[in-house]
């Protein structure tokens, strides 16, 4: 049965400096600078599968812990799965300020960019 795996070197996730500000400002906010933001993908949303943004100041032995600037973000093994590849970014617009994932395993999206297909 020949191996599916991705290779370890695409099982990565890029975060952007906007990003990595972002959270820095946040974690600042919380006064805890041992905290991380979590993110994570489970089933869910209007496509499929939704993504989740927590803060959390621990890891386990199933976590990818990615960093850019000093600031550290934290996914667990399956959640990369579906994230290799993809990017952390945080975007200010008119219509607001969010973090967005630029996905590229996601083959749809909803309307609010918080759900996903694969």
């Amino acid at each position: 049965m020949p191996d599916t795996a991705l290779p370890t070197e695409t099982r990565v996730l890029g975060v952007s400096e906007s990003a990595a500000r972002r959270v820095a400002f946040l974690i600042a906010q919380e006064g805890n600078p041992n905290l991380m933001l979590r993110l994570t993908v489970s089933g869910g949303g209007c496509s499929g599968f939704q993504y989740g943004f927590t803060f959390d100041e621990t890891t386990s032995d199933e976590d990818h812990v990615f960093e850019k600037d000093g600031t550290k973000v934290v996914t667990d093994d399956a959640s990369l799965d579906l994230l290799a590849g993809a990017t952390l970014d945080y975007v200010e617009d008119l219509m607001g300020a969010a973090f967005q994932i630029k996905n590229p395993n996601a083959t749809a999206s909803c309307g609010c960019g918080n759900s996903f297909a694969v």
